[in-house]
């Protein structure tokens, strides 16, 4: 079984941790540590439920569930830290990668991504992908983050390309839910790829 690229599809948008980047491991390794740090067991259903969300959010959520005595803030700032120091170990996720380099130059892409722009900018970097894609759009670019649209629709804005006409690949329930209500062609990738040491 592979993935494929609806024959109806003008354009393609990408999500990024999980579909792109095989970045859901290090996520939870980061948390785990700061768990350590912070006194508390890191719950990964919490990643189920959040992945598409800004940092900020999933840093409120702990501070929530947990009674950290830190601000989301402080916690952004350190997780992000974190991330950047191993985002060395990336890996892509080959399955959508390959989509990605076949469809290069026949169809227009892009990146809408619950991340913040430094995050995005990282992982593209570290994986040597950011060429590819017409735009990126993410969690510092839009109002109302996944799973409401407007990721997605401004994905397609700057592409130029209707809503109906471009297909979602995503991993994150909220994501999936947000390309549904865009109106896209919506591809969960999570049935065709084999992710790292991260089981869903």
């Amino acid at each position: 079984m592979k993935l494929i690229v609806d024959p109806k599809a003008k354009a393609l948008i990408f999500d990024l941790d999980g579909t792109l980047s095989d970045s859901l491991p290090l996520h939870v390794a980061n948390w785990n540590w700061l768990g350590k740090k912070f006194g508390f067991t890191f719950d990964q259903k919490i990643v189920h439920e959040m992945t598409g969300k800004p940092t900020i959010m999933f840093a409120q959520r702990i501070i929530d569930d947990y009674g950290i005595k830190a601000t989301p803030e402080e916690i952004v700032r350190l997780k992000q830290k974190l991330f950047r120091h191993y985002a060395h170990n990336l890996k892509p996720v080959k399955q959508v990668i390959e989509i990605v380099r076949r469809f290069y130059g026949q169809l227009p892409m892009a990146i809408g991504t619950g991340a913040s722009r430094r995050s995005a900018e990282v992982q593209l970097l570290s994986l040597n992908i950011g060429h590819y894609f017409e735009a990126v759009v993410t969690a510092d670019d839009v109002t109302h983050h996944k799973p409401e649209p407007e990721t997605f629709l401004k994905c397609a804005e700057i592409m130029g390309v209707e809503p109906s006409v471009c297909q979602v690949f995503e991993d994150g329930i909220l994501g999936l839910e947000a390309a549904e209500k865009a109106g896209m062609i919506v591809t969960d990738v999570r049935p065709f790829v084999n992710y790292g040491n991260w089981k869903q």
